[in-house]
């Protein structure tokens, strides 16, 4: 293990604070780079999840992918928690803590827009990020795209009628943009790079490969958390307490989620390479897809968008917390079937 994996949490750490401090003192150039998007998907951050992502699809093998539907437990253990459990659970928490816990502390127009961006977080699973959480518990790569592409089929019809369900409109308007990039740009691009270079390479050549980027994937991930808290340093000097109160539920759901997922995937007995990428895909968010959402109905500098700006900081440290646990607890799963 490299001095990056080893000491991860403390790289992570940094990350933050520089890019609060540099957010802090060149926020133009934060706002230069914040602009450089397609769609609301942010071009420079698509290229550090490229860096992050790119290992990863080196371990697909398309001649695989077809056998993932033989072990269909996995599959059904995301798509429950993903939406069966996960957006309810999260409307639930917005309204016990805005409207109750932290009801004198937040104005009540203020409280309802915070619930709404919070159950724009939890109708949104991830597509990009959890390719990265996968890869750092070795997670079964073929298995884990399979996992991601079905929850982005089934968010193209259920994203908006769920989401309307559990805000009381009738008026979502899907950024089918936003959504189209995204799976483009994370999916579609990175495994085409992987297949290509591995038609390219020998299998020897390919491996070596493998392990000479982890760096270059553990850098991408930092660069990202830089660029993140410094697109929002000065949101979070100027409104500590709120991003904080914000913060407390979101970080409730992530480990409850977490919990669930996992615990679940321990009864079914699932390999660990299959139960840790199911957990982490139901904790982890399509955050550009909820700001984006936000912004349309609420605007730019709406509270609304700030709880889904909240979930997008919190949730690297989150993850890679839950990835430290899962590779730690590895022993409570069956080994992989060999293949």
């Amino acid at each position: 293990m490299g001095i990056f994996e080893r000491f991860l949490s403390l790289w992570v750490a940094l990350a933050i604070g520089v890019g609060v401090g540099l957010g802090l003192l060149a926020p133009s150039a934060f706002q230069v780079i914040s602009r450089l998007e397609v769609a609301r998907v942010n071009l420079v951050v698509a290229v550090l999840i490229w860096l992050m992502i790119y290992p990863m699809m080196l371990k697909v093998e398309p001649s695989c992918l077809k056998d993932v539907g033989k072990r269909p437990k996995g599959l059904a253990l995301t798509l429950a928690v993903n939406w069966l459990v996960k957006p309810f659970t999260m409307a639930a928490l917005g309204v016990l803590f805005f409207k109750f816990v932290f009801a004198g502390l937040v104005p009540a127009d203020d409280a309802s827009q915070i619930i709404a961006g919070m159950i724009l977080l939890g109708v949104a699973p991830c597509t990009a990020m959890v390719f990265v959480w996968s890869h750092l518990t070795d997670g079964d790569a073929n298995y884990t795209l399979v996992q991601v592409s079905l929850n982005d089929l089934i968010m193209v019809f259920v994203f908006a009628p769920l989401a309307g369900l559990l805000l009381g409109v009738t008026d979502i308007t899907v950024p089918w943009g936003t959504l189209v990039t995204s799976v483009v740009m994370f999916i579609v691009i990175p495994l085409a790079a992987g297949v290509a270079t591995q038609r390219a390479l020998p299998r020897g050549r390919l491996e070596g490969l493998g392990q000479r980027l982890k760096p270059t994937s553990i850098l991408g991930l930092l660069l990202t958390v830089v660029l993140l808290f410094g697109f929002q340093a000065e949101t979070i000097v100027a409104r500590p307490l709120l991003v904080g109160l914000i913060a407390v539920p979101l970080l409730i759901q992530s480990y409850g989620i977490f919990a669930v997922a996992y615990g679940l995937a321990r009864l079914l007995r699932l390999p660990f390479n299959v139960a840790a990428p199911a957990a982490m895909i139901g904790t982890s968010n399509f955050f550009e897809l909820a700001v984006a959402v936000a912004i349309s109905l609420f605007g730019l500098a709406s509270v609304a968008a700030l709880a889904t700006v909240v979930g997008v900081l919190i949730e690297v440290p989150v993850m890679l917390s839950l990835v430290a646990f899962a590779n730690r607890t590895k022993g409570w799963f069956p080994a992989p079937a060999s293949t």
